[in-house]
């Protein structure tokens, strides 16, 4: 292991864990480089809160994690919705214990100190024994530093500065646009419940993988290939992660990227019209999302589905039909919560099918979300190992390209996206505090 705890105030080359196609373990094991990473990744950048429809009603709240630090997504009496940090103005007690609720006020059970879903304090206990220079104006609950919101995406960032949101997306806010687009009406609702798994391992295995679908979810891919109108992703019996296929890795740029499989599924798009038309209200559907998008990007948000298949860094997925926040909780522990969406203006039979499809794969019970929890933890273990503690991600560097818009984009079973978020790794760590 790497004393980082020795050398982190002094000057230490943290960036050299990050070398041409390999990246030390220790970036993933050591414990001084996991608190480093919550000061200068998670504490300053901008971190996906929730969706707004999360919170529809007044009073209708989400308790959430920056780092180790708790926030609380709430809408207000004003309708607004704040990210307001969870911690009491008086001695420091979370005011909200709960997961999601409706309340009209926030109480700390410490002292009695009551605020209103604005953050406003509206009841001190005792008031008469605070002088006069005690203001109650001023000492609501702290609103996250920077709060936006991209089409009902809320982030916050606990630096009060930094580069607006939209320029952290970048390209990646057209990939959120694949998911909002896919209703017809322009609108999701995250309220179709969430499956949640804690692993030991390190938050950034969670990452986009096309090498790993062949071996940790054989079984399951052959089935795809058996079924080829299954409208799950492998058509006409084509792996859709063999190099051979039109499926791409594409690093974004700033960390995000993607599994890019907009060609490969238009190559197979008449498979993939076929099963919605097969859906109670597809006919409509198909008809809805042609005449407002015009032909390409109407078929194209009909093969994607709302799967743009993309991660924003750091804390951030969009897979199938789930949203997925991964929280860092130590080196060796992570939680993932993954959140399965509806769309806006399709029949109830409509989101009944997409929500099977979730579950059959993601769920509690699913085939493919236990496999990955179980290859991290396979990982993780074997990186404690640090004889020789590099990790190779060089897959592919020798092919990818870089596209006319900019993005690097490599074969679906090259690790660009790998590479991708250990620059942003190393670019965000070597900044000074």
């Amino acid at each position: 292991m790497i004393d980082i705890a020795l050398h982190a105030g002094n000057g230490l080359d943290v960036g050299s864990l990050i070398q041409e196609g390999r990246v030390h373990s220790a970036i993933y094991t050591d414990p001084a480089i996991f608190e480093l990473e919550l000061r200068r990744i998670f504490y300053k950048t901008w971190v996906y809160i929730g969706h707004e429809s999360e919170v529809p009603k007044r009073g209708d709240y989400q308790v959430r994690l920056i780092g180790r630090q708790q926030v609380i997504m709430v809408r207000g009496t004003d309708e607004k919705v704040r990210v307001l940090m969870n911690r009491c103005r008086h001695r420091g007690a979370v005011v909200c214990e709960r997961e999601a609720g409706n309340v009209k006020f926030f109480r700390c059970v410490y002292h009695g100190w009551m605020y209103d879903t604005t953050g406003k304090l509206i009841g001190v206990t005792g008031r008469e024994a605070y002088g006069p220079d005690f203001k109650p104006e001023t000492m609501g609950l702290t609103p996250a530093p920077r709060q936006d919101n991209y089409r009902g995406f809320v982030f916050a960032s606990l630096s009060p500065e930094g580069e607006s949101l939209r320029d952290f997306l970048g390209k990646a806010a057209e990939m959120i646009d694949f998911l909002v687009d896919a209703s017809p009406v322009g609108q999701i609702a995250v309220d179709a419940g969430v499956s949640k798994t804690i692993y030991t391992g390190n938050w950034k295995l969670v990452g986009m993988d096309g090498y790993h679908p062949n071996y940790v979810h054989a079984s399951v891919v052959d089935a795809w290939k058996r079924d080829a109108d299954s409208g799950m992703g492998a058509t006409h019996r084509e792996d859709p992660f063999d190099d051979k296929a039109e499926s791409r890795t594409r690093d974004l740029g700033n960390g995000h990227a993607m599994l890019d499989m907009r060609k490969q599924r238009m190559k197979h798009y008449p498979v993939y019209e076929g099963f919605v038309r097969g859906i109670p209200g597809g006919e409509e559907y198909v008809k809805t999302m042609l005449e407002k998008h015009g032909e390409e990007r109407g078929k194209l948000l009909i093969a994607l589905a709302g799967d743009p298949h993309v991660g924003v860094f750091p804390n951030m997925q969009i897979i199938n039909n789930q949203i997925r926040i991964m929280n860092p909780l130590a080196p060796d522990r992570t939680e993932v919560n993954m959140y399965a969406v509806r769309l806006m203006g399709v029949t109830d039979d409509f989101n009944a099918v997409r929500l099977r499809q979730h579950e059959s794969f993601y769920g509690p019970a699913g085939a493919g979300s236990p496999d990955d929890a179980e290859i991290f933890e396979r990982a993780q273990m074997g990186m404690l190992a640090d004889v020789n503690p590099w990790v190779e991600i060089s897959r592919g560097m020798n092919r990818e390209v870089k596209d006319e818009d900019g993005t690097i984009v490599g074969l679906i079973t090259d690790e660009v996206t790998q590479r991708g978020q250990a620059r942003k790794w190393r670019e965000l760590m070597t900044q000074a505090n």
